[in-house]
């Protein structure tokens, strides 16, 4: 497997825990992929632990929101990693800046499989957090995952339909998808022939005066020393231009009807993308789900706003249905 070069130095975007044990690991997923984590470990912890992999948003790194989650929820008893998709951070995998609804499900499931074999952790008590982006897949390694006991998908999006159909559902057309998918195989060809790969997607800098809320949204997180990384896509030029191809073809949460465990969806109820927690929340047929709309809230505020995040909540939620 590859062999990662990682950082060693405190380089995260919040302040380290005196409460909590940290370490980086690495894992690999079935691709062949090896991936970046963070570990945190509650301080003196004895017993095995019911254990949580976390990831997200799109685009962010485990230094942002996901580590954040992950120390926060180890500080309240659990066993956490945050971890870097493939192609993404610290993590494996080339060419880099490309995502892929099936790998990038597969890093759950990896994370999973890294869990389950740690000394500490009670392989029957595994819990996953998705954060945006990240919380589409969540819910899509839950739908095939049976070892997942419990998923909580904060500030959803469903890249799948995004990518398909535009933000809104505003280009949800067959005319429209055609000219989109020209434009992007006009650009693989000629990524091919430069030999490199166009980035796009990144959030725009500088901001533009006319510029929607939920772009000035974005940019107040990652362009602002409140969610900045060096290593975030969103933060500097984005993702491979093409990667969303896949996506289009490939739809994510075909199956999320079928998901036995409990799930938590949590949104900002003046979210512009509140509408994808909604719908996924009404094809859920589970017993053991909820949506929880947080009053007042917008997107980025459930990536590091310590007084929205519902921490008690997702506290209780794992305790709950890991045991």
């Amino acid at each position: 497997m590859e062999e990662l070069k990682l950082t060693k130095t405190w380089d995260k975007v919040f302040p380290k825990s005196e409460l909590v044990s940290h370490k980086k690991v690495t894992f690999h997923n079935r691709y062949g992929i090896t991936l970046a984590a963070d570990m945190y470990i509650p301080k003196n912890a004895k017993d095995k632990l019911s254990a949580l992999a976390v990831c997200g948003p799109f685009g962010a790194v485990k230094e942002q929101s996901s580590g954040l989650y992950a120390q926060t929820l180890a500080e309240r008893g659990f066993l956490t990693i945050a971890f870097d998709p493939s192609f993404t951070g610290e993590s494996g995998g080339a060419p880099r800046y490309v995502a892929s609804p099936d790998i990038n499900t597969e890093d759950f499931c990896a994370a999973v499989d890294f869990l389950s074999n740690l000394e500490n952790v009670d392989a029957e008590k595994i819990g996953i957090v998705g954060i945006c982006g990240w919380g589409g897949m969540a819910l899509n390694a839950a739908a095939i995952d049976t070892r997942i006991k419990a998923t909580v998908a904060s500030t959803m999006y469903d890249m799948s339909r995004v990518s398909a159909n535009g933000y809104f559902d505003e280009a949800d057309n067959a005319k429209a998808r055609f000219e989109m998918k020209q434009k992007l195989n006009a650009q693989r060809t000629l990524d091919y022939k430069n030999g490199t790969y166009a980035r796009a997607g990144g959030v725009v800098d500088p901001l533009p005066k006319d510029a929607p809320f939920f772009v000035k949204d974005y940019y107040d997180y990652y362009k602002t020393k409140r969610g900045y990384h060096k290593r975030s896509l969103n933060s500097n030029d984005g993702w491979n231009v093409t990667s969303s191809l896949s996506f289009i073809n490939m739809p994510i949460l075909s199956y999320s009807n079928e998901i036995k465990s409990a799930v938590l969806l949590i949104h900002g109820d003046k979210a512009h993308s509140c509408y994808f927690s909604k719908d996924a929340f009404k094809k859920l047929k589970g017993k053991n789900k909820e949506l929880l709309l947080i009053k007042g809230a917008v997107h980025t505020d459930l990536y590091d706003r310590m007084d929205i995040i519902p921490f008690d909540k997702i506290t209780k939620f794992f305790n709950e249905n890991l045991k």
